[in-house]
């Protein structure tokens, strides 16, 4: 309470009818409330567009004290206990609050004065107390947001919560592409009216969080940087934006920060999720800007968390998985034995490290596990299992050690066959949007194994797929620079090999020196350059 009490000094300039919370953003939302009931609800509400939950709780709840029959205080505190985008965790704490408002939908209603209030709650009413499935649910509550924005279309804040519904309730991924795109336009219209609105510039981040869209939500990601300084979940989403656009030093001080406010806020007892999250990326982010000092430090932080492994699996999950991610981005192998607790994201390294040090006895045991794995996941219930949920991933890293497996053991053709069964796998999901899942990029493995066979041309054609779902991607820009090299075709190699340095000229980076040998033999074979 001493730190959120520290929190709430900074919140200063509020009215009834209007917030504009140092470092949280400013919103207008009035309500039937008034005085300090409504400045807490304010508060709560523009935290909640940070998906603030611990913070927000604690202004609805202090909102509910200060007057009992505060019908938005309840709805705003119902929000906080499932995060929209992911699964269902749970829906009795929900109906628990909303209980407490009322027995009944009839006696909730009748709480809420005005007729927008009213669409609020039965909103909510409809989302936690509906009797079908979650995305069923999820699909009523945006229909009746849906309402409530064609009844008050000059209302900002019923279109913010409206965008964020129609994100949460997004299907299948031609249908989810759709249902983002008016989500992201709606949240782009209120960013335009509002620049400093934590959910327009959240929203749009979230709607157009892959590499094609990307570049619509960078004025948002640059916004949403300033805001909530002291929200985790806030100071790491606009690294959603940044890494889909190779933005890496950024990438790493959103992490950074996020992960601080993280560690700042976490007590006893609290989920680790958004510090594990953050450690993740920040690691990446600092691997893709060849600081490989810094790379490390998140290796120890998640070494520090070890303790909560038993109680958090993620924790247990996160150490071999930074430990793998700084081998594969460094090209430092360091084969580890193969037991059938290896989890996949170190059978990975160890499969591709023991290929490229010759050890092919460890590189099989790592492929035959990993093979293992995913026979297990195809069989496993989906609720229990990560890689049951999610078994492209796996399936690709399969593909990966197998194939560079058999290009090892001679049999080039099979082991690039395998490879583009890889990229085809990778191809069938949602384009990435964050840190690689592999570790490995496969399109870019297949680039360095067209370009070992000596097929230059399909390699630029690999690494350039690559980039495109992973742009400025350091180890994909060396690839293609080696690929038109290889072609002959050295102004293309010389610009690579430029940015390479450019971008990266004060690291200590494999390829700067081979980007400065390339160069110094291009002005040679070419001194009037």
């Amino acid at each position: 309470m001493k730190r959120f009490a520290s929190l709430l000094v900074l919140m200063l300039s509020l009215s009834a009818a209007a917030a504009d919370l140092v470092g949280l953003g400013s919103i207008t939302f009035p309500t039937s409330a008034t005085g300090p009931a409504q400045e807490r609800f304010l508060r709560g509400v523009t935290i909640l567009h940070s998906f603030g939950w611990k913070q927000a709780r604690t202004e609805f709840q202090a909102a509910q004290e200060l007057d009992p029959d505060f019908a938005m205080a309840y709805w705003g505190e119902s929000l906080c206990y499932n995060h929209p985008l992911i699964g269902e965790r749970d829906l009795d704490t929900p109906r628990e609050i909303l209980g407490r408002l009322g027995e009944t939908p009839e006696e909730r209603l009748a709480k809420a004065p005005t007729e927008r209030e009213k669409g609020f709650v039965a909103a909510v009413e409809a989302l936690f107390f509906g009797e079908d499935d979650t995305l069923a649910r999820r699909r009523a509550y945006t229909a009746a947001m849906r309402s409530l924005h064609e009844a008050y279309p000059d209302d900002d804040e019923v279109a913010a919560f409206y965008a964020l519904s129609l994100l949460m309730s997004a299907g299948p991924a031609g249908e989810a592409m759709r249902s983002n795109v008016l989500a992201g336009s709606i949240a782009l219209q209120l960013l335009d009216r509002n620049p400093n609105h934590p959910g327009a510039a959240h929203y749009a981040i979230h709607a157009f969080d892959d590499p094609v869209h990307a570049p619509l939500a960078l004025p948002a990601a640059y916004v949403f940087a300033d805001i909530a300084e002291k929200v985790s979940h806030a100071r790491h989403m606009p690294s959603h934006i940044f890494i889909q656009r190779g933005m890496w030093e950024r990438v790493s001080a959103s992490n950074q920060s996020a992960y601080e406010a993280a560690v700042d806020l976490w007590e006893p007892g609290d989920s680790l999720g958004d510090m594990l999250h953050s450690l993740d990326w920040g690691q990446y982010g600092d691997l893709q800007r060849g600081d490989y000092d810094r790379a490390a430090v998140w290796i120890q932080r998640s070494e520090g968390v070890r303790e909560h492994a038993e109680k958090e699996p993620m924790v247990a999950g996160i150490i071999p998985q930074v430990r793998a991610r700084m081998a594969i981005e460094r090209e430092a192998w360091d084969p580890r034995p193969v037991t059938d607790e290896s989890p996949a994201t170190q059978l990975l390294a160890t499969g591709l490290g023991g290929v490229h040090t010759d050890d092919l006895a460890l590189a099989e045991a790592a492929a035959d596990r990993l093979s293992a794995l995913a026979e297990e996941a195809s069989a496993e219930d989906g609720d229990r299992s990560y890689y049951a949920r999610n078994s492209k991933p796996l399936q690709i890293m399969v593909k990966e050690v197998g194939g560079m497996l058999a290009i090892a053991r001679g049999d080039t053709d099979a082991g690039l066959a395998l490879l583009a069964e890889g990229v085809a796998v990778a191809e069938s999901m949602r384009p990435p949007n964050g840190a690689p899942n592999p570790l490995k990029p496969v399109h870019e493995l297949h680039g360095e194994a067209l370009l070992a066979a000596d097929r230059p041309r399909e390699a630029v054609d690999a690494f350039e797929a690559s980039l495109l779902r992973t742009p400025n991607r350091p180890l994909s820009l060396r690839g293609l620079a080696r690929a038109h090299a290889a072609l002959g075709e050295h102004a293309e190699a010389s610009a690579l090999y430029g940015r390479l340095l450019e971008g990266w000229q004060d690291r200590d980076v494999a390829w700067k020196a081979e980007a400065q040998t390339y160069l110094a033999a291009r002005r040679g074979a070419m001194p009037g350059l």
